[in-house]
């Protein structure tokens, strides 16, 4: 095993300790290796990196899925619960995707928050 998956998994433990084990049963019958994958490639070589800390890194990600739109909506609340796991407030994370009215249009940013308040409510 990679030291990347191992810190990857390690990261996860602390965000979301399920979430390989969801994206396996997903897709990895029609893509093996996929969740593997994700997990040491984004988690282990780019969360786990040295220079910001998680909760910095998770608030970026927010800020980048909210200014992409609502086809990344899936991926937004999954990091938005990363987020908050990280550290991160309700109100870090909604200002975060308010910022992002200026560079992604309103409507990315409403949709934002609206994946967000969903997030909040059923925690």
């Amino acid at each position: 095993m990679s030291d990347a998956l191992t810190n990857g998994r390690n990261l996860l433990a602390e965000l979301n300790p399920n979430l390989e084990a969801i994206l396996a049963e997903r897709y990895d019958a029609h893509l093996p290796g996929m969740a593997e994958s994700l997990v040491e490639w984004a988690y282990g070589r780019h969360y786990a990196r040295e220079g910001l800390d998680l909760r910095t890194r998770q608030l970026c990600t927010i800020a980048a899925l909210t200014a992409l739109g609502a086809q990344t909506t899936p991926q937004l609340k999954i990091n938005i619960a990363h987020t908050r796991a990280a550290g991160a407030s309700e109100a870090e994370i909604l200002e975060v995707i308010w910022q992002m009215a200026v560079y992604g249009g309103m409507p990315a940013a409403i949709n934002g928050l609206n994946a967000a308040i969903e997030v909040f409510e059923a925690a």
